[in-house]
Formats: structure tokens, C-alpha cells, sequence
């Protein structure tokens, strides 16, 4: 709590009425050897403006670095009243709305979630969030193979170009529950994931191919082509998103002649700042003939008995609620405060604001594009249509100039070489709405001074 309200006087009247002596004596069942006779090493107790003043030297240790890093990591503008709302107690400190009559709130707040996260994918259904990003494409892949009846191969297409961390984490969760995870091409000079590579899979018990959209590498996928293969011959379709990205492209409900079956991604970049990696959030929608296969909980909207409106947990089919062997994912952390505010973000912004926002971050990355290519040593690796991200081929390795750029308070991207060696030195760059064009001054000079120091030096 930022303020506690009690005196002195307050805790004694407090103690008296219910006949307590200390309040030491409220712990006095927790026997006398358990307890810690003290705690050495421990500083005495600092005032409220000492706190404050210690808190934001060490904030000021991580300094404000210019941040081009991306790779599912996004620094958007979040307005104040966003978390100035959220940090309400309200929301702040509410649990799982177990008991509708007393968690209206909550549970009306998570069905606008819904109705937005659906409306924006153009999918029926959306659930009240998963843990993260990551393991929701894993939830998704297992959602798939109970979904899909017809197919008995467990075999899951993943492209190369899905981000990596996305490919290691459904490995390790779904991949121990016996899903084959093959892997798509990617084009070399394009970026894109080889739609003829489905062709040996032609005819064979595919059970779902996942693409994301846009890719690990910022490029724009050939969605309709890939989604068509997959309803042709037999298989599911899993879209892996950019929430923001939807407000401009074409929703993974509407991707090919039938859509997307499955829809799932990070929530991180509607209103969560980047906070020492995390946390951040999932999200999942589907249509409505799979809704029964979803993990997680759906918030659904009902009338009492004197016919006013009121929201209750509709489906809840997770571990918390039925035995583990039933339950349609193991993993019961759901997000609801960094849902909250997505919702409150989503209701401000509005589709013309994230359309905004996104159109905006595209405009920034093409001028962070077009000022580091016009630097000697600096190329362009895919020369296709992408959303805010791209990767940049250096001539020399990619960490050092990293490294240099830090010291200049310039995170200048993700060295991706080591996922991607057959790319070279390989460099993923973003810009979101947030970057100035002064930002992209100061990252392309930083660049081109450090490419001539190293190369000088060497």
C-alpha cells in the first residue's frame, strides 16, 4: 500500500475490541522456534521521502535507453489512465470471480475483453486469456488435436520463420504430450514461409499448420494460400498474431476461402509496458464449433431472475475447476490485471486509434529501414512487404555492434544469427510509434560511427 492510514491509537482500539494484548499475540500459534529472533542485515526503516528518493536511484541505474529490440517485445504508448485505472483496488487486488454476485465487475470487464479480442481477430469465440504468448500456441496446438477428430497423426506444421521462443516452448510443453512439431521453409530472399513445402505433405494426416502473421522476421505471410492447403487436405489452421498488426491486416477469421480455425498470440503490446521481460499475457479465439476444445475460462452474459443483465463463468473446463485428466490445459494462470489493461486500452484507443497506432509504427519502421540501409555495411535481408519489424545483414558480427551501441544508451535490436545462421549476420530492427524521427537520427549516427570505429580499429 502506497499510504497506511493507521495510528497508533487505531491499532490499539483495533487490538481491544478483539481482546488482543499486541500484536505479536495475533502470531502466538506459530511456535516460538519458528520464529526469526530477528532479521540481520537488514537496514533500519526509511521515511516515505527516503524510500521514494532510494526507489528512483535505482531506477535511474537502468537508465532510459532509445529501444529498437522488438522480437515479440514492443514498446507502444500506453496513456496514464490506462494503469491509473488498473491499479485501482478494484481490479488490483481482485481474484478469480469464483462468485458471480460478488465479482460483477470483473466478470464484465473480461466478457468487453472477449467481445474485442473476437471482434478483432473476426473469430467467434475469445477466452478470458492464457499465461502468455508462448504457451498459448502450445495450448493451441493440443487444442487442435482435440478439436480435429479425423486426424490421428498429432503431426503439427510449424514454419521456421515463427519465432523461436514460440517453437521451443511448444516443444517443450506440447511435444512431451507426444505432438510432432515439423518444421516449414522459409524463402531465403523473400522471408516468407515456401508455400510449395506443403506439397509433400499432400494427402497425408496433417492435424494442424501454424503460421504466424506477421512472421518472426516482420514479413507478411501468404495467409489465404496456407489456409486453404490446410482446410484442403484435412488439417486445422492456427494463426499466431500481432494484436496491433490487426487493425490494419486482414483478421486470421477471414484468411483464405473458410479462415482461420484457432487464433492465439501475446496481448503484451495493448497497454503492458516492457517490465524486465514480463509478465504479459495470452489470447485465444476460435470458432464457435470448437469452443468445447478451448482452454482456459469464457466469460459469458446472462439475466437473474428479476431479468437484469448480469455475467457469470460460462465454461471454465481447466484444472482448478475439474479433475487434472479432464481438464483441457494443466496451465491455470490466466492474466485478468494485464487483461484489464488491454480492455481499458482497447476502449480508449478505439479501431481508429490502434489503427493509428499501427500504421504509425509501419511509417517508423521504414524510415529506421531506409536510414541504416544508407549506412556503408548495412543492408536489407528481405526486400517484402512487412508490418514494424526487419532484419538488417551487417558485415561484420552482429553482438559487438550491440554492444557498442548499449554503451551509447541505444538498444539497437535482437542479433538473430545465432537462430538463423544462414542468414549471416543477421540484425531484427523495430520501430513503434513511440520512435521520433529524432530517435532514428540518433540510432542510424550511433550505427555508422560504430561500424567506422570497429573497422578502424581492426
Amino acid at each position: 500500500m502506497p499510504f497506511i492510514p493507521h495510528t497508533d491509537a487505531d491499532v490499539r482500539a483495533m487490538l481491544d475490541v478483539i481482546g488482543a494484548p499486541d500484536i505479536d499475540a495475533l502470531f502466538e500459534e506459530i511456535p516460538a522456534a519458528l520464529r526469526a529472533p530477528g532479521l540481520p542485515g537488514i537496514p533500519p526503516a526509511m521515511t516515505e521521502m527516503e524510500i521514494g528518493r532510494c526507489m528512483a536511484e535505482f531506477a535511474a541505474r537502468d537508465g532510459r535507453p532509445l529501444n529498437f529490440i522488438g522480437a515479440g517485445a514492443y514498446e507502444h504508448h500506453i496513456p496514464a489512465a490506462v494503469w491509473a485505472i488498473v491499479s485501482r483496488g478494484e481490479f488490483y487486488s481482485a481474484y478469480t470471480p469464483y462468485q458471480a454476485e460478488a465479482s460483477q465487475g470483473t466478470l464484465q470487464l473480461l466478457y468487453e475483453y472477449q467481445t474485442m479480442m473476437a471482434s478483432l481477430t473476426a473469430l467467434e469465440i475469445s477466452n478470458a486469456s492464457l499465461y502468455d504468448g508462448a504457451s498459448g500456441l502450445a495450448e493451441a496446438c493440443l487444442m487442435a488435436v482435440r478439436a480435429n477428430r479425423k486426424s490421428k497423426s498429432l503431426r503439427i506444421l510449424l514454419p521456421l520463420a515463427l519465432n523461436p521462443t514460440y517453437r521451443d516452448v511448444a516443444q517443450a510443453i506440447a511435444g512431451n504430450q507426444n505432438l510432432v512439431f515439423e518444421q516449414l521453409p522459409f524463402d531465403a530472399k523473400g522471408g516468407q514461409t515456401v508455400v510449395s513445402a506443403l506439397d509433400q505433405y499432400k494427402g497425408k494426416d496433417v492435424t494442424a499448420v501454424v503460421i504466424q502473421q506477421p512472421n518472426f522476421f516482420g514479413t507478411l505471410e501468404d495467409v489465404d494460400a496456407i489456409t486453404n492447403w490446410a482446410h484442403a487436405n484435412g488439417a486445422l489452421m492456427i494463426g499466431v498474431v500481432n494484436p496491433t498488426s490487426l487493425a490494419v491486416l486482414k483478421p486470421p477469421g477471414e484468411w483464405g476461402a473458410r479462415g482461420a480455425d484457432i487464433a492465439c498470440g501475446d496481448g503484451q503490446p495493448l497497454g503492458v509496458p516492457l517490465s524486465s521481460g514480463g509478465p504479459y499475457f495470452g489470447f485465444m479465439a476460435t470458432r464457435a464449433e470448437h469452443v468445447r476444445q478451448m482452454p482456459g475460462r469464457i466469460i459469458g452474459r446472462t439475466v437473474d431472475l428479476d431479468g437484469k443483465p448480469g455475467f457469470a463463468l460460462t465454461l471454465q473446463a481447466r484444472e482448478q475447476h475439474i479433475r487434472r485428466s479432464k481438464a483441457t490445459s494443466n496451465i491455470c494462470t490466466n492474466q485478468g490485471l494485464l487483461v484489464t489493461a488491454a480492455t481499458i486500452y482497447m476502449s480508449l484507443l478505439g479501431p481508429r486509434g490502434l489503427a493509428r497506432v499501427a500504421a504509425t509504427s509501419m511509417q517508423r519502421t521504414q524510415q529506421l529501414v531506409d536510414a541504416l540501409t544508407r549506412i556503408p555495411g548495412v543492408r536489407l535481408a528481405f526486400d517484402t512487404p512487412r508490418f514494424h519489424e526487419a532484419v538488417l545483414l551487417l558485415d561484420r558480427p552482429v553482438k559487438p555492434v550491440l554492444e557498442a551501441l548499449a554503451h551509447r544508451g541505444i538498444v539497437g535490436g535482437v542479433d538473430v544469427s545465432g537462430r538463423y545462421p544462414q542468414l549471416g549476420h543477421a540484425l531484427l530492427v523495430c520501430a513503434t510509434e513511440t520512435r521520433t524521427v529524432n530517435d532514428i537520427e540518433t540510432y542510424a549516427r550511433a550505427l555508422a560511427e560504430t561500424l567506422r570505429s570497429s573497422a578502424a580499429a581492426a
